[in-house]
Protein backbone atom coordinates (compact mmCIF):
# COMPACT_ATOMS: atom_id res chain seq x y z
CA UNK A 1 0.00 0.00 0.00
CA UNK A 2 2.54 2.51 0.97
CA UNK A 3 5.96 2.60 -0.68
CA UNK A 4 8.50 4.81 1.36
CA UNK A 5 12.15 5.73 -0.01
CA UNK A 6 14.49 7.90 1.05
CA UNK A 7 15.61 11.12 -1.55
CA UNK A 8 18.78 13.25 -1.39
CA UNK A 9 16.48 15.78 -0.30
CA UNK A 10 14.89 14.26 2.61
CA UNK A 11 12.43 11.54 2.78
CA UNK A 12 9.43 10.58 0.65
CA UNK A 13 6.44 8.56 0.79
CA UNK A 14 3.78 6.90 -2.33
CA UNK A 15 0.55 5.53 -1.83
CA UNK A 16 -1.78 4.60 -4.39
CA UNK A 17 -5.26 3.61 -4.45
CA UNK A 18 -7.72 2.63 -7.33
CA UNK A 19 -11.05 4.37 -7.01
CA UNK A 20 -14.27 3.55 -8.91
CA UNK A 21 -14.60 6.87 -10.46
CA UNK A 22 -13.55 8.57 -13.83
CA UNK A 23 -9.98 10.46 -13.52
CA UNK A 24 -12.25 13.28 -14.03
CA UNK A 25 -14.46 12.89 -10.76
CA UNK A 26 -11.03 12.25 -8.73
CA UNK A 27 -9.35 15.27 -10.20
CA UNK A 28 -12.29 17.35 -9.03
CA UNK A 29 -12.24 15.69 -5.89
CA UNK A 30 -8.89 17.21 -5.12
CA UNK A 31 -9.36 20.74 -6.79
CA UNK A 32 -13.34 21.36 -5.93
CA UNK A 33 -13.34 22.94 -2.35
CA UNK A 34 -16.74 21.42 -1.76
CA UNK A 35 -15.52 17.91 -2.48
CA UNK A 36 -12.37 18.20 -1.09
CA UNK A 37 -13.81 18.47 2.39
CA UNK A 38 -15.86 15.51 2.44
CA UNK A 39 -12.83 13.60 2.37
CA UNK A 40 -9.77 15.41 3.29
CA UNK A 41 -8.29 14.48 6.54
CA UNK A 42 -7.34 11.13 8.26
CA UNK A 43 -10.02 10.39 10.14
CA UNK A 44 -14.19 11.12 10.89
CA UNK A 45 -12.72 12.76 14.01
CA UNK A 46 -11.56 16.06 11.62
CA UNK A 47 -13.97 18.62 10.32
CA UNK A 48 -12.32 19.99 6.75
CA UNK A 49 -12.99 23.81 6.08
CA UNK A 50 -11.03 25.14 2.96
CA UNK A 51 -10.56 28.61 3.12
CA UNK A 52 -8.73 28.95 -0.26
CA UNK A 53 -8.52 26.54 -2.88
CA UNK A 54 -7.29 28.08 -6.41
CA UNK A 55 -6.92 25.26 -8.53
CA UNK A 56 -4.44 26.53 -11.27
CA UNK A 57 -0.63 26.88 -11.89
CA UNK A 58 0.57 29.23 -8.97
CA UNK A 59 -2.86 29.29 -7.27
CA UNK A 60 -2.69 28.83 -3.63
CA UNK A 61 -4.58 26.71 -0.85
CA UNK A 62 -5.34 27.01 2.30
CA UNK A 63 -7.16 23.92 4.37
CA UNK A 64 -8.05 23.77 8.24
CA UNK A 65 -8.62 20.43 10.01
CA UNK A 66 -10.04 20.65 13.14
CA UNK A 67 -10.34 17.57 15.64
CA UNK A 68 -13.15 16.58 17.70
CA UNK A 69 -10.92 17.30 20.74
CA UNK A 70 -10.28 21.27 19.77
CA UNK A 71 -6.76 20.79 17.96
CA UNK A 72 -6.66 22.92 14.63
CA UNK A 73 -3.79 21.79 11.91
CA UNK A 74 -3.89 24.27 8.92
CA UNK A 75 -1.99 23.40 5.26
CA UNK A 76 -0.98 25.65 2.95
CA UNK A 77 0.49 25.64 -0.48
CA UNK A 78 1.07 26.34 -4.24
CA UNK A 79 0.18 24.61 -7.52
CA UNK A 80 3.03 24.18 -9.49
CA UNK A 81 0.89 22.01 -11.90
CA UNK A 82 -2.91 21.73 -12.99
CA UNK A 83 -3.30 19.21 -15.61
CA UNK A 84 -6.89 17.81 -15.71
CA UNK A 85 -7.67 15.12 -15.44
CA UNK A 86 -3.81 13.45 -15.32
CA UNK A 87 -1.74 15.53 -12.78
CA UNK A 88 -1.40 17.85 -9.59
CA UNK A 89 1.36 19.06 -8.07
CA UNK A 90 1.71 21.31 -5.20
CA UNK A 91 4.10 22.56 -1.66
CA UNK A 92 2.59 21.40 1.31
CA UNK A 93 3.30 22.92 4.99
CA UNK A 94 2.00 23.04 8.07
CA UNK A 95 1.70 26.20 9.71
CA UNK A 96 1.72 25.09 13.30
CA UNK A 97 4.51 22.63 12.53
CA UNK A 98 7.50 24.77 10.94
CA UNK A 99 9.74 21.64 12.17
CA UNK A 100 8.33 19.57 8.89
CA UNK A 101 9.35 22.33 6.73
CA UNK A 102 7.89 22.34 2.77
CA UNK A 103 7.70 19.48 0.98
CA UNK A 104 6.59 18.47 -2.58
CA UNK A 105 3.28 16.59 -3.73
CA UNK A 106 2.66 14.96 -6.77
CA UNK A 107 -0.52 12.96 -7.54
CA UNK A 108 -0.85 11.43 -10.92
CA UNK A 109 -4.62 9.43 -12.04
CA UNK A 110 -4.63 7.25 -15.04
CA UNK A 111 -8.12 5.16 -16.39
CA UNK A 112 -8.08 1.85 -14.56
CA UNK A 113 -11.10 -0.40 -15.99
CA UNK A 114 -14.06 1.25 -14.98
CA UNK A 115 -12.37 3.27 -12.28
CA UNK A 116 -8.84 5.31 -11.37
CA UNK A 117 -5.79 4.77 -10.59
CA UNK A 118 -4.42 7.56 -7.94
CA UNK A 119 -0.72 7.58 -7.25
CA UNK A 120 0.46 9.97 -4.83
CA UNK A 121 4.21 10.99 -3.81
CA UNK A 122 5.01 13.18 -1.06
CA UNK A 123 8.89 14.44 -1.27
CA UNK A 124 11.26 16.33 1.02
CA UNK A 125 10.50 15.32 4.63
CA UNK A 126 12.76 16.24 6.87
CA UNK A 127 13.06 13.25 8.81
CA UNK A 128 11.47 9.83 9.11
CA UNK A 129 8.76 11.20 11.81
CA UNK A 130 7.36 13.31 8.94
CA UNK A 131 7.42 10.86 6.42
CA UNK A 132 5.40 8.01 8.98
CA UNK A 133 2.84 11.31 10.20
CA UNK A 134 1.81 11.76 6.85
CA UNK A 135 1.83 8.50 5.53
CA UNK A 136 -0.99 8.14 7.94
CA UNK A 137 -2.73 11.21 7.20
CA UNK A 138 -2.76 10.23 3.35
CA UNK A 139 -3.66 6.23 3.90
CA UNK A 140 -6.73 7.75 6.23
CA UNK A 141 -8.08 10.61 3.98
CA UNK A 142 -7.73 8.33 0.93
CA UNK A 143 -9.60 5.55 2.29
CA UNK A 144 -12.47 7.93 2.78
CA UNK A 145 -12.25 8.91 -0.70
CA UNK A 146 -11.88 5.43 -1.91
CA UNK A 147 -15.31 5.52 0.48
CA UNK A 148 -16.75 8.61 -1.34
CA UNK A 149 -17.18 7.16 -4.76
Amino acid sequence: MAQIRATGAGFSLAVERTIAASPERVFDAFTQAQQLARWFGPTAEFTVTVHALEARTGGRYRIEMKHSNGNVHVVVGQYEEVSRPKRLVFSWRWENKPEFGTSRITVSLEPKGAGTRLALVQEQLPTVEARDAHTEGWNGSLDKLVRLF
